[in-house]
Formats: structure tokens, sequence, C-alpha cells
């Protein structure tokens, strides 16, 4: 049984009349159902962002590393090893380096060995490569016992994470985190990226008054040329874009746009078929972070951060070629999985008599331990529900990871769970709409009913249902090329500032079958024409038995690279009956 899906028209939030006169109506009606009254909201100057001294701990960060580069210490980066991660150690490793940092290096946990975070495990790894201070990067905020290690050995730690803290804060020399409680900086939601680019700010500006630059003979660094990488990684994570993270994303688009961006960047796009001169946010999302991912997920994201950080364009294509394969491998086992998981909803299904949990957690000890995180999130995009995936780890344990819905905090669910069965769950963190724990595997099932009892609390089995949200008709005179090409350049468009979709009723003149799984249409406004191109990615299934003459459709504009970028067509979401 399929939960139902429909198409909700977008409130408009604040009124239009302040935004200006000469943008296009619909492109009005779309900031204001997206909180945007006034013109000075859509300048991405990066004038409009905030001083770094806002964030808390920022300037405590920037004076110990200010330290470590005058006493020419070993300076290591220690990560994450999914895209944000990727994109921070290479932020912090080439801004180091550039402000006059000599011995500057990187450190990637092994997932599958040691899981995620500065654990103790990986502080014993980092201590053999003799560092004077650790930085985090992506991570650090509850390594508490990780911290201790490295504090024990006489090695100072700099957190810089966004994840939400535990109840302890770890020992750390400096901790920035906009997720703190009393931090008041305006860009709550930055990316793990988006941290430690603020605290090089902070550093910079912090040597500058010390004078460093000048006396070390050093050119005092353009952080404005890192903007493509923390651009890359704040789209990846899939953060909120707010006000701060639009113009960071913005201005890093515009230097991809320019030519400008790093070998590495340039690179992963070009393998990526994606004309870096047309670049958005969904290029970055759907292209490139998936490649980068992929070496995280299947071998070690060390490759990813060395492509990254690569000088040259033909050492960086070497290895975005070895990324696109890995993501190519990615992409087969994750269809394997998926079937899998089909399999075990449909036993549920028939098992609870057509009723799925609330809260759904799926256990199949030889899923890939990589590859759940997407599990989890196409099987929530498809179930509209919470879902957590777990793959069997050594030495008994299930590892995974989960993804919300709106209005279900995932790591709260999780911290409940944990709270009312002592035991259950070994570790655990992250957001509101994704985060990873670890458990016995024995006590999956038990993790199961408790998920689900906990969802409960949140979402009553009744509002289990798909949205799909609308801005609105287009008028059929304004489905042309131009207003699609308007909307395009009018983001970033990206989480909570989502991509524009409209509805409205069309004649389906005709439909076939492309790559297999896609269905391409050509539709005509009811009532007039013209008529108009239009793809449905992965719906080819849904209209094996054909289509009504008649249909309401949920869709984006877009334009058909394979055409040159010139040819409008409509990007179907959703379709339904007229009524």
């Amino acid at each position: 049984m399929s939960p139902v899906v429909r198409i909700v028209r977008r409130p408009l939030l604040v009124s239009p009349d302040g935004l200006p006169a000469a943008l296009h109506p619909v492109l009005r009606r779309v900031y204001a159902a997206r909180s945007v009254g006034t013109g000075d909201e859509l300048d991405h100057a990066l004038a409009r962002l905030p001083p770094p001294g806002g964030l808390r701990g920022a300037a405590e960060a920037a004076e110990r590393l200010a330290r470590a580069l005058a006493g020419d210490e070993h300076i290591l980066i220690v990560g994450d090893f999914d895209a944000d991660g990727a994109t921070s150690s290479a932020v912090a490793v080439g801004a180091l380096r550039a402000m006059g940092g000599r011995r500057v290096g990187f450190l990637v946990p092994d997932r599958f060995r040691y899981g995620y975070g500065l654990t103790p495990e990986i502080v014993e790894v980092a201590l053999a490569r003799r560092p004077d201070l650790i930085v985090t990067v992506d991570n650090g905020v509850a390594s508490v016992a990780g911290v201790a290690a490295a504090n024990a050995a006489g090695v100072d730690v700099i957190v810089t994470d966004h994840h939400l803290p535990g109840h302890e804060l770890p020992a750390a020399a400096a901790i920035v985190d906009p997720s703190l409680p009393g931090c008041a900086f305006s860009g709550h939601a930055l990316a793990g990226v988006g941290v430690i680019f603020y605290v090089l700010l902070a550093l910079r500006a912090h040597l500058r008054d010390a004078g460093w630059f000048e006396r070390r003979g050093v050119p005092e660094p353009r952080l404005a040329d890192f903007l493509d990488l923390v651009a890359l990684g704040t789209v990846a994570d899939v953060v909120p874009l707010g006000r701060v993270n639009r113009i960071l994303v913005a201005q890093g688009l515009e230097r991809i746009r320019a030519g400008r961006a790093c070998p590495g960047v340039a690179a992963l796009l070009e393998v990526a078929g994606r004309d870096p001169r047309r670049a958005t946010a969904a290029d970055l999302g759907y292209f490139v972070a998936p490649r980068l991912n992929a070496a995280g997920r299947l071998e070690d994201m060390t490759v990813g951060i060395d492509c990254l950080l690569a000088p040259r364009l033909d050492e960086a294509r070497v290895l975005a070629a070895r990324l696109d394969g890995f993501n190519r491998e990615r992409r087969r086992i994750e269809e394997g999985m998926q079937e899998q998981a089909r399999a075990l909803v449909e036993r549920l299904q028939l098992g609870g008599e057509g009723e799925l949990p609330v809260g759904l957690c799926l256990f199949d000890a030889g899923w890939h331990q990589g590859v759940v995180g997407l599990l989890a999130s196409r099987l929530k995009e498809r179930l509209h529900r919470p879902v957590v995936a777990l793959a069997l780890a050594d030495g008994g344990w299930a590892r995974g990871s989960g993804r919300s819905v709106p209005g279900v905090h995932l790591r709260d669910v999780l911290e409940a769970v944990a709270t009312a069965n002592p035991g259950l769950i070994e570790r655990f963190g992250g957001h509101a709409m994704a985060a990873g724990l670890t458990l016995r595997a024995a006590d999956v099932p038990a993790f199961a009913a408790a998920f689900d009892t906990e969802v409960r609390r949140w979402l009553a089995p009744e509002e289990i249902a798909g949205v799909v949200h609308s801005d609105g008709e287009i008028a059929r005179e304004d489905l042309r090329r131009e207003l699609a090409e308007a909307v395009r350049q009018g983001g970033p468009w990206g989480q909570a500032f989502p991509e524009p979709a409209f509805d409205g009723r069309f004649d389906v003149l005709s439909t076939r079958v492309v790559g297999d799984r896609h269905l391409r249409l050509l539709l005509r406004p009811a009532g007039g024409e013209p008529a108009v191109e239009a793809i449905a990615f992965n719906k080819a299934g849904e209209a094996a038995d054909g289509l009504p003459a008649r249909l309401r459709f949920a869709y984006h504009l877009d334009l058909d690279d394979y055409r040159g970028g010139t040819d409008l067509q409509l990007r179907v979401a959703h379709w339904e009956a007229t009524g």
C-alpha cells in the first residue's frame, strides 16, 4: 500500500510588494513564498556576510592557530568521510598552507574500522604522525573521550563542527559550533565547511592585525578562492540555505561559472558531463557530490581530498576518474540493496495487514555500511516516513543511518529511545533530518520496536502522506525558455529554499520510454497551445498501462541540457487525476 501523494500550493509568507518590479511576477511569487520580501535579501555580495567575530569560539580558535603557525607546529586536520568533511579538510589544509603553515596534513577516519568522529582510536592513529595540534572539521563536538585522549598525550584540539552537541562538551582548546547553546551567530545553519571557512576568516584577520603577513613575507591569501569548495560542501550536506549559506553558495557558483574553480571541482564537473559555465547548486548536489561521497562510502575519502587539493587539472582528472569509478560501483551496490529493501517492505506489509511501522527500521547483514544512508534516504522519499537502515559491522555490531521527514527531529527521537532503553544504542548523533547510530546486531528488533513507538509520538499514522509543494500555476504564455532561465539563475535553490515547482492541467499528447526507466512526454496546457516537452525520471513503470488524456502535473521548469541548454522542458515530479 503506497502512501497518498498530494499537491499542496505554497502560501505567500510575506508580501512581494517590496521586491524589485523588474522581477518576473512568477519569481516575485516564488520569493514571497520563501519569506523573501525585499531586494536586499537577494543581494549575494560577500559584503553581506556577517563578520566572523560573531561566531562563538572563532576568536579563541584563531588565536591558537596563530600560535601554531608562529611556532611551526605540525597541524593535523581530522575530517569526516563525506563531501562536507572532504571540502572542510581541503579548505583547512589549503588555507593554512597559504597563510604560511609549512606542516599541515590531514587524516580521515576509516568509517568501517573506526566510525565517525574523533574517537580515542583515531587519536591513537593521529598520534603516530606526531601532531602538535589537532583540528577537527565537520566533527568533534561529541568527541569527549577522543579529545580527552589527545589532551592526555599533550596534544591540543580545536573542534570545528556544526552538529548538535551532547550533554557534555569535550575539553578542547576551542570549540566552534553554531549549534552550541548561546551562540547568536546569524549563520546557525552553516555546514562544517562553512564553520572552518569562518574560523579561517577570523585567523586571517588575527594574523593581519599582528603584522604576520608583512613580517613573514607571506602574501595575504584571498579566502574567496576557496568558495567553490565551500559551496560544494554546503550543498552536499543538505543544510538549510538561509541567507548566509545562500551567499556562500552563490559566490562559489559565480567562481565556477567564471572558470575560477579549483582543478578538483573543475575535473569533477567535467567527468560528470556538466558545463561549469552554467553550473547550478543542483549540479553540485546531484552530480559532483555523489562522486566525491563515493570515495568515503566504498574506499577512503583521502582520494577525494587529494582531488580537491590537486594543484593541476591533469592531476585532478586522474583522481576524478577514480571517483567516478567508485560512484558507478556505488550505484550498482545501491540498486541491489533497493531491491532487497523493497522485498523487506513487502513482507512487512503482508505481515501487518498492509500497515508499515510509522518509524521504519530495516536491517540486512549483507548490506554495505557505506551505502545504507542513501538507502534510508530513498526509502524515506518513497514511503514518506522516518527510516533507519542498518548493516552488519565487525564484532556483532549493526551500524547505519537514518533519514527523517519534516516534523520529526531524528536526533531527538534517537536520544529519547536511548534514554528510555539504557544500553540499547551504543552511539548516535546527527541532525533533525539525518543521523547515524551503532548498536548490537542482536538488539535490532528491540530498537526497531522502540523507534516506531517513539516516532508515533511525533507523527500519527494518518499524517503519513507525500506532499509535492507547488508555487502555483504558470500561464501558458509564460511557459517559455526565458522564464526557465530566470528561475535557474534566481537561486541558489536547495534545502529550506527549494527549487520552484509549479502545477497545472495538461493534455497528454504522447509518451515514450527512454533509458529503460524514464518517461518522455509531449504535453499541451489544457485549453490551449503551445505543446511542451517533459521528462519524468524513474517513472516509466507508473505509466506502463498508459496515461489518461488529461492530468494534473506538478513540475519544475528546466532546460534540456542534451540540446545545448536552449529548449524548455518540464521536469515532472508528480501527476494525479484532474478531479
